[in-house]
């Protein structure tokens, strides 16, 4: 820092107070004492102005440095000590006052990020060992009706199961499904979900919690809006042609004479009509198919009866496209299924497998099966093409097919089928292979 103005100030007045003082000696010495008294009430009087010109001095330090140690960026200072002596000082005080206010600007904007989301969230922060609320989002807050507190204690007497389950793992990160009885209302299930954050001397600890309901229905939602969308293009595609093809039939047999090209036309436009409607007579076929599934009729089965009659009827046409089957399935155990159903499932399977398998070159089906914790796995693999990531969310979607002649609804049917057994139809996928898991009780 440079305040070479100062020490120079500084170094004349002390200069200057010690020829007061030896005036002061000498001319007592030589028995002037008046005078030696007058000369020495000066030097007194600028002793006093000498400490109060360095108390001025360094007001502007010590203020600008409290104001630095207590982040307090609200003080002025006059314009004279934002140059000479302490200009170091005052740009480093400015500098971090912009730091502070960009800072705080940053929060103010992540907490209406955080406070505009429908996820109630809640941030931690560790001092001392202790655990003290730093960021409780408006979700949070409403969807427990908790009050802002400061401090996980005072959390406790509010969600006292939530903060049992997060205490009892030592706040580690967590996911899992939570009931959490707000105020009188009876237990809501919610997905729990925890993970820590660390900076260089504090550790944060962030907790998401969503309502179960809401997410499925959220999902729902999404099911019907897609579901929509595909009907209205299946009806859009047919219906527009029809339209168009009729108003065309009206026009010519609204003439007075009809020529041997008119009669070609209205073949032709019939024809048409007649295909888009039976097209549109599947679509419905298929719609009813999946919206009036028969209850499933149970009865023990033999697993491997299962697979020999589905490869009864598949095996020519895994021979034709020079599939190779690899059949791992070997069991003598039964299990209660609808027979004709869980076929048309494995056969639905091995059909998408087939048409996945159609640009390999050396091709591979392998069935295999195994049982864990009172469930009953069925894996259908294939080294196909897999299942490209943009629809990945789409698979099971009713009516959706990347085929140009599928209609769209082999693996809905088959999820529906699968379910209405107690259990669930899910598929793995990477770039050298794809499992699709039917999981059965």
């Amino acid at each position: 820092m440079k305040n070479w103005k100062f020490y120079n100030a500084l170094f004349v007045r002390v200069l200057f107070l010690m020829i007061l003082f030896l005036c002061s000696a000498f001319l007592f010495y030589k028995g002037f004492k008046f005078n030696a008294i007058l000369v020495g009430f000066f030097a007194g009087i600028f002793l006093f102005e000498m400490y109060f010109f360095v108390k001025n001095q360094l007001l502007f330090y010590d203020k600008t440095i409290n104001s630095i140690l207590h982040n307090d960026f609200s003080a002025n200072f006059p314009d004279e000590n934002k140059k000479d002596n302490f200009k170091s000082l005052y740009q480093l005080y400015d500098t971090l006052k912009v730091q502070k206010q960009e800072q705080t600007s940053k929060e103010l904007i992540y907490r209406s990020i955080l406070n505009s989301i429908d996820t109630a969230a809640l941030i931690l922060e560790k001092e001392n060992e202790t655990w003290s609320v730093f960021i409780m989002n408006d979700c949070f807050s409403r969807l427990f009706k908790v009050p802002k507190v400061s401090h996980w204690k005072y959390l406790k007497n509010y969600l006292p199961a939530l903060c049992d389950e997060i205490e009892k793992v030592g706040f580690s990160e967590l996911k899992t499904a939570i009931s959490v009885k707000i105020q009188d209302h009876d237990l809501q299930t919610f997905m729990l979900q925890t993970s820590i954050t660390q900076t260089y001397n504090k550790e944060y600890f962030i907790i998401l919690l969503d309502s179960i309901q809401r997410v499925i229905e959220k999902k729902e939602k999404e099911a019907w809006i897609n579901l929509m969308k595909i009907i209205s293009h299946e009806l859009m595609n047919s219906l527009t042609p029809i339209r168009a093809l009729s108003q065309n039939l009206l026009h010519i047999v609204d003439q007075e004479e009809l020529e041997e090209d008119d009669f070609e036309d209205i073949k032709s436009s019939i024809s048409t009509i007649i295909n888009r409607s039976d097209h549109l007579q599947v679509f419905v076929e298929n719609y009813r198919k999946l919206a009036m599934l028969p209850t499933p009729n149970k009865q023990m089965t033999q697993i491997n009866a299962l697979f020999e009659d589905c490869l009864r009827i598949m095996n020519p046409i895994l021979k034709a496209e020079g599939i190779e089957l690899i059949n791992e399935i070997n069991s003598s155990r039964s299990i209660l299924i609808d027979k004709n159903q869980m076929e048309q499932v494995i056969i639905n399977l091995i059909t998408n497998s087939i048409h996945a398998l159609k640009e390999k070159s050396e091709k591979k089906l392998i069935l295999s099966s195994y049982t864990e914790n009172n469930r009953f796995f069925i894996v259908i693999s294939d080294n196909g093409r897999g299942v490209d990531s943009e629809i990945r969310d789409k698979v099971f979607l009713p009516f959706f097919t990347t085929r140009k002649d599928g209609a769209g609804i082999g693996l809905t049917l088959s999820k529906n089928i699968v379910e209405a057994h107690g259990g669930y139809l899910s598929y793995q996928t990477d770039a050298e292979k794809t499992d699709f898991v039917i999981c059965l009780i």
